[in-house]
């Protein structure tokens, strides 16, 4: 498994990222679901994003974010930062090895 950071950063106002907000969140579920994302939240202040995610591979990843509302409205843009999760709590050992 590859491990990202994603920055979300917004490129509508915030009334609009308001109103895609429900879609979003739902969509995020989804990644949940899979077993993709571990965590997200909005940025402080509230600028944007952040998930930390995994995937067999980026372009997994990339194609799962590209049906994210806010890509699909225009809302937001994304960093995709993959890194190596060589220490960790153990409470996400499991998480990160994939099991």
């Amino acid at each position: 498994m590859l491990h990202f950071i994603i920055e979300i950063t917004y490129t509508a106002a915030l009334p609009e990222i308001e109103r895609a907000l429900p879609a979003h969140r739902a969509f995020l579920q989804a990644g949940y679901d899979r077993g993709l994302l571990l965590m997200s939240g909005p940025q402080t202040p509230r600028t944007g994003g952040v998930l930390v995610a995994r995937a067999a591979s980026r372009a997994e990843l990339e194609a799962f974010l590209h049906d994210d509302p806010y890509q699909t409205g225009g809302l937001a843009g994304y960093r995709l930062i993959e890194f190596t999760p060589v220490k960790r709590q153990p409470l996400v050992e499991g998480w990160v090895d994939g099991s």
